[in-house]
């Protein structure tokens, strides 16, 4: 490596660093106003996703060296399925018991927003010295979820915590994946905490307002949340196929299709214990336990 491109690699590390943790410090601000205003859910649920993420970069770091194509397959599958299933069970009701057409507009909405904003993301990948494309899409997908978050919790706070937990359940499995990949290509992992702290930074602003909404608009408001979670969901089911990132975990050789074909197993496995998982808590929660 010459001494020009060594130079760019540590000014790179640097910014990367400084960004991430200007993130964390400003998660902190931002909870010692949450603290005042009496937000507790959205606190806990900022920093559950914060300490999901954030927690899972040592590992996206050591699985570089060793990666583990099952491992990742279970992470992102457990991840989607319960969010497929909080989705479905904890947001789409509440649209359509609303209003059903206006929820209906709602989740369309959503779902073609985050699609919307999963192609920006990756077309500011192509202009950002800062990220690559993994970590501008995390970005952009903590800010949006944090926003939304904030706004159903803003104007519905006796929701309680499982909706909001399950829904940040993928930032373990998506800080895990981020950071093996940087890690890969020798970048620094550091900037996955501006995504860690996308739900709070975004979240916690967002709760504080009190929008003066009837049943129509809280049909779209939890219709939208519910159409970009889905598409959340569904970008982090566990695809293993060919030139996708399970597969390029697992190293494919003269065997690709049988390690496929188990490693699509899993991803049934995972996705489905995942929804399980959610209907166990709301069984809990819902006999009082």
């Amino acid at each position: 490596m010459s001494n020009n491109t060594a130079s760019k690699v540590i000014n790179y590390r640097g910014r990367s660093s400084a960004l991430g943790f200007a993130a964390v410090a400003l998660l902190v601000l931002l909870s010692a106003v949450a603290v005042l205003q009496g937000l507790w859910k959205m606190l806990a649920i900022s920093w559950v996703a914060f300490g999901a993420m954030a927690g899972a970069i040592p590992l996206g770091i050591r699985a570089a060296q060793a990666a583990n194509a099952t491992r990742l397959v279970w992470g992102y599958g457990l991840a989607s399925g319960a969010m497929i299933t909080s989705a479905a069970v904890f947001l789409l009701p509440q649209a359509i018991g609303f209003n059903p057409r206006v929820g209906g507009f709602g989740v369309a909405a959503g779902i073609l927003v985050g699609f919307g904003s999963h192609v920006v993301g990756h077309r500011l990948a192509h202009v950002s010295e800062t990220f690559d494309n993994t970590a501008v899409q995390l970005t952009a997908h903590a800010l949006s979820a944090g926003v939304i978050i904030g706004l159903v919790y803003g104007s519905m706070p006796e929701l309680g915590l499982l909706l909001g937990l399950a829904i940040v359940s993928h930032k373990g499995p998506a800080g895990y994946a981020a950071a093996r990949r940087l890690a890969s290509d020798d970048r620094s992992a550091s900037v996955i905490l501006l995504p860690a702290t996308g739900v709070g930074i975004a979240g916690i602003p967002s709760a504080l307002v009190q929008l003066p909404i009837g049943a129509l608009g809280r049909a779209a408001i939890f219709g939208f949340a519910a159409g970009i979670f889905l598409h959340i969901a569904m970008d982090f089911l566990p695809e293993c196929e060919v030139g996708g990132e399970v597969g390029e975990v697992a190293e494919l050789s003269d065997n690709a299709h049988h390690l496929l074909d188990r490693l699509r197993i899993h991803a049934v496995l995972s996705t489905s214990l995942g929804g399980v998982v959610v209907f166990a808590l709301w069984l809990v929660v819902e006999s009082g336990f």
